[in-house]
This record gives structure tokens, sequence and C-alpha cells, in this order.
């Protein structure tokens, strides 16, 4: 069910789907006009008003931050920079990242390899919804090509953070300990990423 509503003078559209088996209510921005909201069957259009209400101040706030990352037409985000991509001859950006990032990676596990005294067997690149990197139990590396739109440093973290998992295979004490020894401030670089997102 879709229905709009006015926040601070802006038509937002609002996408309300009901599914049985949702025991709590979730409210996701989409873009600065849409919202989607998932609830149980018996969440209303009423109740999804009420809450709409409730959460004005958030949701304002957090379209806001929406409006902040949206990239113009033109443009793409390199090394947490903004370039036009008229100055790039770039047909494919999937693939000028997946060529930029294997220049960038090897370098950065071979310094950290190195210090940290944890080698790779393998090292690959894929595009990923969800994970920046992982290391399976073979110890192959694999690290996510949108790494490219970040600052340098969150690649560094990332590095540390898989090599760490050659080591500990979990997110135990002993893992953070480690990354934090290579890695003295991840819990801001963590922070900051996610809010790059």
């Amino acid at each position: 069910m879709n229905f709009q509503i006015s926040l601070n003078e802006n038509v937002i559209s609002v996408e309300l789907q009901n599914k049985k088996h949702i025991k709590h209510c979730y409210l996701r921005i989409l873009s600065k006009d849409l919202l989607q909201i998932k609830a149980n069957k018996y969440f209303t259009i009423y109740d999804a008003k009420d809450l709409i209400n409730r959460k004005k101040e958030w949701i304002l706030e957090n379209i806001k931050r929406v409006e902040n990352k949206t990239i113009e037409e033109g443009f793409f985000l390199y090394l947490g920079e903004k370039k036009e991509l008229k100055n790039f001859k770039i047909k494919n950006l999937d693939n000028f990242y997946k060529n930029e990032i294997q220049k960038i990676i090897p370098l950065l596990v071979e310094k950290y390899s190195n210090i940290m005294q944890l080698y790779p067997t393998k090292i690959s690149y894929r595009k990923n919804k969800r994970t920046w990197g992982s290391c399976n139990y073979k110890n192959e590396l694999n690290f996510n090509i949108l790494l490219m739109k970040y600052p340098m440093y969150i690649m560094e973290y990332i590095v540390v953070h898989e090599l760490a998992h050659i080591k500990h295979k979990n997110h135990s004490k002993d893992f953070w300990n480690l990354v934090q020894k290579f890695c003295p401030n991840y819990k801001i670089i963590e922070k900051n990423f996610k809010s790059l997102l």
C-alpha cells in the first residue's frame, strides 16, 4: 500500500508492506522522497502516519544524510573524493574500480603482511553487496572493488582486519586485540566508514 505525506513542505511517498511473519516494525529511507515501512498485517495506514509523525526528526535528519551521499550524474567517488567522469575515460565503473584496486591492495597486503607476519594464500576481488572483505579457511582474502570509493585509510583498515582473520577466524577478543595492535584507532575508522555508507 502506497500513500504520500508532507514533511516540512516536502511531499514524500511511503511504501507500506504488511507481512505475516514480521513481529516488529521497520522504517527505512530509500531515497530523499521515498520511505519504506515493513510491519505485521494489522499495522494500518493510520499506524504508519503516527509512526512517521513520532519519528519526524529522525526521518528528516536521515533524508539529509541520504541527500549528502547522493552523487550527481556525471560524477563518481574515487578514494573518498568526487571526480568527474568526463575527466576519466571510463566505460564501465565496476571495471575501472577492479583495475584500480588491483594496483593498491597487493601493496597494502604486502606491507601489513610483513608487519603482522600473516600471509594470505591468494587475493581476489569482487563486487559484494554486504561484505568489504573476507578471509576463508584456506587463508584466501577477497576484497570488495567498491572500496575504491572510500578514503585510503579505510582500505588499510580492511586489509588489517582481513589479515587478522588468518590468525583468528572469528571476531573474538583476541581478534580485536590483534586488529588494535596494528590499527589502534580502528573503532573511529569503523564509525567514520559507517557514516559514509
